[in-house]
């Protein structure tokens, strides 16, 4: 069936909106690096985020991509395997990019508009064991639902429409963020400013970085101490480090900066490190824990990464020490390591 409507005309709100995704992509607690995207209905045509690219650039490039709704949407309830290659979706000519990988997420919802973050207060509850009754306590205020961590894509659609009712605008991603949802561009940016107070979470920082035996540590090895103080706070704690070695907490984490973070064994230098990662197959730990000292990272690391440990510390800052918390489990992780989806935008990002 022909489209009534065409992606050369963009919807009359298309400027307010490219300047909201904006404002959050470049707010560090809303969203980080490429992750996160935002999408908007106009009647059969939904623009979404492009796959790889930032919020933060949306008034200086071009980061939506036009998609077929009636057709995502007809393969997310036949259950197609289309459903999870959003660029099948693309209208034909419109655009050389890829849909965000999560294009059937924002299809399945009846709102206009769809934003989702990696809220940093949000995070600070969904990767905890609790994470539903905190959330009741806090999200009295909202229309809401949880859904438990499920790999991105069109069976987490499947799942938020398992809970989603007529009037739900905002859902919590165990282990991933949040989503809100609304008509306009102006209730969305007070929705989503309304539920990030609400759970909003002082940071508690510890003293404790210690940069000469670090920068000792780092001498004649692949290692250097990061740029981002704030990163060594993941390390000044027994029970920071503990809870940050055990496991993967969210996706992108996995993505970037591979499973949990490494610390630096007694009497081992970052050399050794690196010679049993690569003896096993695996890549070098992209940073190494020293506990009571702080962290130090790869030179060649990522900006991707360096971003997303950034987040991790800020989401553990804001995560009591005695919390027990919900990991990834090993299927989870390797199968976000083995996605093509996640090659393609860690390869957009790498440039």
């Amino acid at each position: 069936m022909p489209l009534q409507k065409s992606p050369d005309t963009l919807p009359g709100d298309f400027p307010a909106l490219r300047q909201m995704s904006a404002v959050f992509g470049q707010d560090s607690l809303h969203i980080q690096g490429a992750g996160g995207n935002v999408s908007v209905k106009d009647g059969d045509i939904m623009w979404i985020k492009a796959s790889g690219t930032m919020l933060a650039d949306a008034m200086t490039s071009d980061v939506f991509v036009p998609v077929d709704l009636p057709q995502m949407k007809a393969a997310i309830t036949a259950q197609m395997p289309t459903a999870d290659t959003p660029s099948s979706f693309v209208i034909p000519g419109a655009s050389e990019l890829r849909p965000s990988i999560e294009t059937s997420v924002h299809s399945v919802f009846s709102h206009r508009i769809v934003l989702h973050t990696h809220c940093i207060h949000t995070l600070a509850h969904a990767i905890r064991k609790n994470a539903v009754k905190l959330l009741t306590q806090k999200l009295t205020a909202f229309d809401w639902a949880y859904v438990p961590y499920t790999k991105p894509g069109a069976n987490l659609a499947r799942s938020i429409l398992e809970v989603l009712k007529p009037t739900t605008n905002v859902v919590v991603l165990g282990n991933h963020g949040l989503i809100v949802a609304a008509e306009s561009v102006e209730a969305i940016r007070d929705l989503q400013n309304q539920v990030h107070a609400a759970l909003a979470v002082k940071p508690d920082i510890k003293d404790g970085f210690d940069q000469e035996p670090l920068a000792a540590i780092c001498d004649g090895s692949n290692y250097a101490l990061p740029d981002d103080p704030f990163v060594h706070q993941l390390a000044l704690t027994p029970a920071r480090v503990k809870q940050v070695t055990a496991g993967s907490l969210y996706p992108d984490h996995v993505i970037f900066c591979g499973i949990a973070i490494t610390t630096l064994p007694p009497n081992e230098t970052p050399a050794e490190v690196e010679a049993r990662a690569l003896g096993l197959g695996r890549p070098p730990p992209v940073c190494l824990l020293v506990p009571g000292h702080g962290m130090i990272l790869r030179k060649d690391v990522s900006q991707g990464a360096r971003v997303m440990i950034h987040c991790l510390a800020d989401v553990m800052t804001r995560v009591p020490e005695t919390a027990e918390l919900t990991y990834l489990s090993e299927a989870q992780n390797f199968e976000l390591l083995d996605w093509d989806a996640e090659k393609y935008r860690q390869a957009l990002n790498a440039k």
